[in-house]
Order: C-alpha cells, then sequence, then structure tokens
C-alpha cells in the first residue's frame, strides 16, 4: 500500500486560538469551561492561556492583562483551579450562575476611555 499523505491543514488548536480573537467567542468559551459538572484538574489555566495567547497574537495583551495573568497562572498552578470551581459551586448551591460577558469598552482596561460627544453622535432617526 502507498504511504499516502494527508493534506495540510490547520490544527483545531490554531483554529481554536483564531476564533478566541472575538471577544463573545472568548467569553463563551471561558463559560463553557466553567460549567464543566466534573472539570480535568488543568481545564481552566489552560482556558484561560488560549486566550491569553489569541490577545497576544492580535497584539492586544496590555500590560496589566499580562501581570494579572502571570499572578492567576502562579495560583492555578498551584491549587488546579480548585478554588475557581467551588466558587462556582457555592454560587450555583446559593442559586446563582457565574457569567462570562464582554466589557463595553473595547479599550484596554489601563487606557485611557473615549466618549462621543453629542456632536459627534449619529443623529436619531426622525418618527414618520
Amino acid at each position: 500500500m502507498k504511504n499516502v499523505k494527508m493534506p495540510a491543514s490547520d490544527s483545531y488548536r490554531d483554529y481554536l486560538i483564531e476564533s478566541l480573537k472575538e471577544p463573545e467567542e472568548a467569553a463563551g468559551y471561558i463559560e463553557a469551561i466553567l460549567e464543566e459538572k466534573e472539570p480535568e484538574r488543568e481545564l481552566f489555566r489552560n482556558a484561560i492561556r488560549k486566550v491569553i495567547e489569541a490577545r497576544i497574537r492580535m497584539n492586544a495583551l496590555s500590560a496589566s492583562a499580562k501581570q494579572h495573568h502571570e499572578k492567576l497562572d502562579k495560583m492555578l498552578t498551584a491549587s488546579g483551579g480548585s478554588e475557581i470551581y467551588c466558587f462556582v459551586e457555592l454560587l450555583e448551591a446559593l442559586g446563582f450562575k457565574l457569567a462570562i460577558t464582554v466589557e463595553n469598552s473595547e479599550l484596554p482596561a489601563d487606557s485611557e476611555s473615549t466618549k462621543i460627544g453629542e456632536s459627534e453622535r449619529a443623529p436619531e432617526p426622525a418618527n414618520l
């Protein structure tokens, strides 16, 4: 039998990292990981790493986010994320659900915000 080469294609990991560049996708991915009933020890840590990698590929990781990630990664390395999942379980026992959403601002947390002034807003449509 001939050796057959499989066609070259993007790996699932590359596809995942590319999709995590979209804030809604990244939020949904993290939220899905937190909803796991019997999560693997490193699951949350790896999910955060993938979201961070997507931001790095976009050149959209602030110095502040990098510092917070390094601190969280050290904590998760020591505990495997057990405190995060314990918190989620406590919330569920109390009748709450943790939700991950996209912040309204497109700017990184450590940059100055910009607000649209009255004269820069698009006019509202007239009621006909």
